[in-house]
């Protein structure tokens, strides 16, 4: 506060000033000082108390809310028995490759004048398929028959002096007989008669050579002429016109032909699964590209020759299905199901909501059945058919019936409070 009072130079002037005493703040009492920051923490404290009963009641008000439903219902992953089919299988990988083939190829060398063939084309046994330029063979032929034909005239005058020489080695001899002649002429006339028959002889072994050469050069000449060997269908083409063909030291191939109705499925099985498969199984397989469909057939044999694919050791599984409509192409990848047990009209379930069999021997197993109004009943089923998703239910349970199979995940993505009904596959 500032005090205002009169100055002496004023009292000096003989005027009369009004003298404002100090203001002062009022006293305040012991009491009241301490009265005034105590009220002030006591309502702090009570709203904070108040604000804390507020949130506990929100939140249980959200627990309440977000937990009222979780139930026994809610508390498992819950699947219906479900009738259908249900089968054991052995699964391998496999490609398809032509029931029979045939490379067809070059026997005589020379220029590949016409393919009378193209790709997919059928053909028939017998059909010319391609021709090669029979120029260089053709002269064979006439050559060899030339020399066929001289030999043969040789032959006919080496049978003339051979006849000749026997006539007179006969003669000679009933001369000799009779002692009208000397030995010496005898001799001669035997002798002559030897290097007639030698004659005729050695030019018969060249007819012989001849007639070879001749039936060689023909042959190559009817190469020149590429027939089907089979029926089927060409699957690929590896000569084009104009190329020079040398079969001098292999075969060269110009097209494959193969009968693609049936195909055969080479499945690879490994060696620990190879032991459950017979022939005469069924066994059924999918390619790429067509969904669901499937081609069935029997298993006809498995090589005794095994393949090693990575240290893995693999068995070739053979099979035939029928491709009438060639929907079935060569080198397709095949996922191939070999049935070990099936069942039609079935009731099954999970595996997983199967129990353990007591002390783990061989029994009936326990299903946990969840009830209508959340109750959990215990049975004892007889088990059938088993595979890796699934298990045929022999007796125990009724189809629609809801069965255990596992507990329902609490994460902070899962809804609490929803049932999960799980179709098992089979």
């Amino acid at each position: 506060m500032r005090e205002l009072t009169g100055s002496s130079s004023a009292n000096d002037a003989g005027q009369d000033v009004a003298v404002r005493a100090p203001i002062q703040a009022p006293e305040i009492g012991t009491a009241t000082a301490r009265w005034w920051p105590e009220r002030f923490s006591r309502t702090g404290r009570r709203v904070r108390w108040l604000w804390l009963a507020a949130c506990v009641a929100v939140a249980c008000a959200i627990g309440w809310y977000r937990l009222a439903d979780v139930g026994p219902r809610s508390q498992f992953l819950t699947a219906r028995v479900l009738r259908g089919s249900i089968e054991n299988t052995v699964l391998a990988a496999g490609t398809l490759q032509p029931y029979a083939y045939v490379d067809v190829g070059a026997q005589t060398s020379g220029q590949l004048k016409s393919l009378h063939v193209q790709l997919g084309d059928k053909v028939k046994k017998g059909q010319l398929l391609a021709e090669i330029d029979p120029l260089i063979s053709a002269s064979k032929v006439a050559e060899a028959t030339a020399t066929l034909a001289n030999l043969q005239a040789q032959w006919e005058g080496k049978k003339a002096q051979f006849e000749l020489a026997r006539l007179q080695k006969a003669r000679s001899d009933d001369l000799t007989r009779q002692g009208a002649q000397a030995t010496s002429e005898s001799e001669i006339a035997q002798s002559n008669y030897k290097l007639a028959h030698s004659a005729l002889q050695a030019l018969e072994a060249q007819i012989k050579q001849a007639r070879a050469e001749l039936e060689t050069a023909q042959a190559n000449l009817a190469y020149t002429r590429i027939i089907a060997p089979m029926d089927g269908e060409v699957i690929s083409i590896s000569a084009l016109e104009g190329q020079t063909l040398n079969a001098t030291q292999q075969t060269p191939t110009i097209l494959r032909i193969a009968q693609l109705d049936p195909m055969t499925v080479w499945a690879l099985v490994p060696e620990a699964d190879v032991s459950r498969l017979t022939a005469g199984q069924d066994v059924y397989f999918t390619i790429l590209g067509r969904g669901e469909r499937r081609w069935h057939g029997r298993l006809r044999q498995i090589l005794p020759s095994p393949q090693v694919i990575g240290n893995v050791v693999f068995y070739n599984a053979l099979f035939e299905v029928p491709n009438p409509q060639r929907e079935l192409k060569v080198q397709m990848t095949a996922q191939v199901f070999f049935v070990l047990a099936q069942a039609k009209d079935a009731l099954y379930v999970p595996r997983s909501a199967l129990g353990k069999t007591h002390s783990g021997r061989a029994g009936p197993h326990t299903v946990r059945v969840l009830g209508d109004h959340g109750s959990i009943e215990t049975r004892k089923v007889e088990v059938g058919i088993t595979n890796a998703v699934s298990a045929q239910i022999l007796s125990g349970l009724s189809e629609g019936d809801t069965v255990i199979i596992g507990a329902a995940s609490l994460a902070p993505n899962h809804k609490a409070g929803s049932l999960h009904s799980v179709k098992p596959p089979r």
